[in-house]
């Protein structure tokens, strides 16, 4: 099928930075990038245009054509919510790039004091998360992503193939160009979930919920005009990616509901789940990924091409605590006595080991976060009560999450994992040094373990034939991809085809005679 990539970036102007910065920070680990919970390599993008699938693949277009024209009020509309690194952000005031463009002067880069302080989300003493906002917005699905080599530009493909399956479903919202292909102008029941990937999962569910219940309106009124009737009691259908999967997660459990401010849990109501009938995650964490661990520890430099972004930036990120293993599965052990465990969310613990926003060597970075404050131990105050407030907050969360629960009657829930590539399973820290080695490997996708995507709590517990996890999957499905490539396998294609235009919505009630 013809494909055109329909978006572009804008060349609006950008303020320049007056100076560059040095940060020293202490990216041990350089070995071939992955795509961490989400978070987009190069060298997962560049596999996503060069890859090609050497089997035989089934003729989506033939299979689901004839489905893809049929439109009525009963089609669920489809939202796509993706993962983090997945939603382009801004700054709306100079319409630089903080995230989705690297290179030139529209894109904001952390090695220089403006950049960093719009990459790195606010911190101050006595404010709680949901009270430290800065200017930037998320701007649309990341399609494709501006990278500037030796002067010369490169878009590269981000999350433009599941769009491009669901535009083959006829599932169209408008951003993407399908050269010839028409499926008419009733392309209404598809929608992007952009949101600041950076921020606590909690609060991004809730914009979910809210923006479900905005589309719905939408919806409502455009089936009214073009079948001169709607259903009320229609549902969308969520495809999540991710960390796009657990903030979907939380949204079908509670709704619009908070996290309590005194740290107990909201009641479980399944108020999310009323308007949704499938959810479909995709590589999602549900259990963590030890690649998070690192990030905060070790910074990050997501390419060759790309800046580094230092540890005490992304210590300022709610999500990435929130997507921390959990303590009971084993993944964080004392180097030299494997059989001793340590707790990823104690806060004392990563003071000790200078972890993060904690370590010494920090200091540099924190003095571009926090122009405004004079002292260096100023500095560190801010700093650590900050990193205090994000492992409470994840502790919480995870709690919320966890809690075993049957889904509500007319909810499905489909998994889509992968289980062909050695995944970080255990990492074993040194207590004088805090360095981190990850000394066990599981099946998983190169980022999310198997055992995370199902939440197995057979992990660090006693063995059963059967898989014990909170979660009430409906179906899950296991592929041989790594974790950005599952949305471009045939078989996950396929699949997602069928489940959104074929497979009845409730039990089959045809019998012999309607054969």
């Amino acid at each position: 099928m013809p494909l055109r990539v329909g978006a572009a970036f804008s060349d609006s102007n950008s303020r320049p930075d007056s100076e560059e910065i040095t940060i020293r920070a202490p990216v041990r680990d350089q070995r071939p990038l992955v795509v961490a919970f989400g978070l987009l390599s190069i060298v997962g993008l560049l596999a996503l245009v060069a890859c090609r699938s050497s089997g035989p693949a089934p003729d989506l277009g033939a299979l689901y054509d004839r489905a893809a024209r049929h439109h009525d009020e009963h089609r669920n509309p489809v939202i796509l919510i993706p993962g983090a690194l997945g939603t382009r952000l801004i700054d709306p005031l100079t319409g630089q790039v903080v995230w989705g463009a690297f290179g030139g002067t529209q894109a904001a880069t952390p090695a220089k004091p403006h950049g960093a302080r719009l990459a790195a989300l606010p911190m101050r003493q006595g404010a709680t998360l949901s009270e430290l906002r800065d200017g930037v917005v998320a701007d649309g699905v990341l399609e494709s992503m501006r990278i500037k080599l030796a002067g010369l530009p490169f878009q590269l493909k981000a999350y433009l193939q599941i769009l491009t399956t669901l535009g083959v479903g006829g599932y169209h919202d408008g951003t993407v160009d399908y050269g010839d292909v028409d499926y008419g102008d009733e392309h209404f029941t598809c929608f992007q979930f952009p949101y600041d990937w950076r921020r606590d999962v909690a609060e991004n569910a809730r914009l979910l919920h809210e923006y479900i219940l905005e589309k719905r309106a939408f919806v409502l009124d455009q089936s009214r005009r073009r079948f001169g009737r709607a259903d009320p009691n229609f549902k969308f259908d969520l495809v999540a990616h991710s960390l796009g999967g657990v903030v979907s997660r939380y949204m079908l459990r509670y709704g619009s509901a908070d996290l309590p401010a005194d740290g107990s849990l909201p009641p479980l109501t399944w108020e999310g789940s009323s308007h949704v009938e499938r959810a479909i995650l995709i590589g999602t964490p549900n259990a963590g990924s030890l690649d998070g661990l690192r990030y905060l520890v070790d910074g990050r430099k997501f390419g060759p091409f790309t800046p580094t972004y230092p540890p005490a930036l992304l210590g300022t990120y709610p999500s990435l605590y929130q997507l921390l293993p959990r303590a009971r599965h084993g993944a964080l052990v004392e180097a030299g006595a494997p059989d001793q465990v340590l707790d990823l969310l104690d806060p004392e613990l990563w003071q000790t080991l200078g972890w993060g926003l904690a370590a010494p060597d920090q200091e540099p970075v924190l003095q571009v976060l926090l122009p405004a404050v004079a002292s260096a131990a100023d500095r560190r105050r801010i700093a650590l009560e900050h990193q205090v407030k994000n492992l409470r907050r994840a502790r919480q969360l995870h709690a919320a999450l966890d809690r075993p629960a049957r889904r509500p009657e007319g909810l499905k829930l489909y998994l889509v994992a992968g289980d062909a590539a050695p995944t970080g399973a255990v990492a074993a820290v040194d207590r004088a040094t805090g360095k981190l080695t990850v000394t066990a490997h599981g099946p998983g996708d190169g980022t999310v373990l198997r055992s995370s995507a199902l939440m197995d709590e057979r992990l660090g517990q006693t063995w059963t034939p059967k898989l014990r996890t909170p979660i009430d999957w409906t179906q899950v499905t296991f592929l041989f991809s790594d974790h950005l490539g599952m949305t471009r396998d045939p078989a996950f294609t396929d699949n997602l085809l069928y489940l959104l235009l074929e497979q009845p919505a409730g039990p089959w009630s045809a019998g012999p005679d309607a054969l």
